[in-house]
């Protein structure tokens, strides 16, 4: 490949459909570009007629699709002048902000809730040099302190509240629709802090509007930052659908949940900061908000891994382990295409993973050849 068409991240790829210029310099770890896996078993497994894709955000530089919203919130952080950036995190924007900063030559600090975080997620921030903050405390009550702090001293937030955020995030919209051809009939994601859905719905909003269409509708999320902005949209979007966990979903309750608690720790949030746009987004869509279980998410991880040799962290697994639901249960039809997000890769939480495996087949033999071939024809 000549040097000229090496992939250099999302901005670059992007740039005429972001706020930046020839003179922005672009922080970037190369981000972007992850993978659209067509399942191959758990439709059979499921016995329903439909196309079931993962866009597998866990191939991110540091694991996760904080990456894509982080490359654009730091860019235009260093751009104006900021020598700081500051996040409330259950781990994976702590993780990318840390990431980004380091490559930006800039100070991250991270407020995180004390013993509520996986142990890969806090390695990332460790090792990136990142100034780490432990609260006896909730993401939600970071993320008030996060306001607070940034309201009075020299820092800039990078959560999804930042508007740059949600303009990276968007990219995966794009990415989707230019290998599928046209936008999936059904888009499933995860629900935490809620600026991802409302980012892909930007993104689906605003191809559609650069391919023009003859019905017209307002976009209604991008604040002007958007090159469409009052241009029409609609053409073809995806039905927007999002799960949270049982003991984290605020959507289903019709209010903040206090205490949220999931063992799916990315979406242990229970006051969304994007909650009004995430709203618009289930109207506008024709979507739905919907739960799930612990037991139920942990169970669509393992499926997912051992059904198609894909690994991705719990929260991730809400996402296909709700999508598999609806397709059960018809509502979502037969004859459907349908993209699920997986935000996270397994490598984020582990010890999660490790518990759920008790009954792996794993034995000690001897270091002998007869032992090794008894072990594989007991288990053939």
């Amino acid at each position: 490949m000549p040097f000229r068409d090496r992939y250099t991240g999302l901005i670059n790829r992007y740039r005429d459909h972001l706020p930046v210029n020839d003179d922005t310099p672009i922080i970037s770890l190369g981000e972007g570009n992850t993978p659209l896996i067509r399942l191959k078993n758990i439709p059979r497994h499921l016995g329903k007629d439909v196309d079931i894709y993962v866009k597998y955000e866990g191939l991110n530089p540091t694991g996760s699709f904080k990456d894509r919203g982080m490359t654009m919130a730091v860019t235009k952080a260093v751009e104006e002048g900021s020598n700081a950036i500051i996040c409330a995190s259950t781990g994976n924007t702590s993780a990318a902000a840390a990431a980004y900063a380091a490559r930006a030559g800039i100070t991250a600090f991270v407020i995180i809730p004390e013993g509520k975080i996986a142990m890969g997620k806090l390695a990332q921030a460790m090792m990136y040099g990142a100034v780490i903050m432990q609260i006896r405390g909730n993401f939600d009550e970071g993320m008030e302190l996060v306001k607070q702090v940034a309201a009075e001293a020299p820092v800039t937030i990078v959560n999804s509240v930042n508007p740059y955020r949600l303009q990276g995030q968007k990219t995966a919209a794009f990415e989707i629709v230019e290998e599928l051809g046209r936008a999936p009939d059904y888009h499933c994601l995860p629900v935490g802090n809620a600026g991802n859905i409302t980012a892909h719905w930007i993104g689906y909003c605003e191809y559609s509007a650069a391919r023009g269409s003859d019905v017209t509708q307002s976009c209604t999320f991008c604040g002007g930052n958007c090159r469409y902005a009052g241009g029409p949209v609609v053409g073809n979007r995806p039905v927007m659908v999002g799960y949270q966990a049982e003991g984290s979903a605020p959507f289903m309750r019709g209010a903040a949940v206090k205490n949220p608690e999931t063992v799916a720790t990315a979406i242990r949030i229970g006051n969304p900061q994007s909650w009004e746009q995430a709203l618009k987004v289930k109207e506008e869509s024709g979507g739905w908000f919907d739960e799930l279980s612990d037991d139920d998410i942990l169970a669509a991880q393992k499926l997912l891994a051992e059904k198609e040799g894909i690994f991705c962290e719990p929260a991730s697994a809400a996402s296909i382990g709700g999508a598999m639901r609806d397709i059960r249960s018809g509502r979502i039809p037969e004859g459907s295409t349908v993209v699920c997000t997986l935000t996270g890769n397994g490598l984020k939480d582990p010890d999660t993973a490790i518990a759920q495996c008790r009954d792996a087949r794993m034995v000690t033999i001897d270091a002998q050849l007869t032992s090794v071939k008894e072990a594989i024809l007991t288990h053939m």
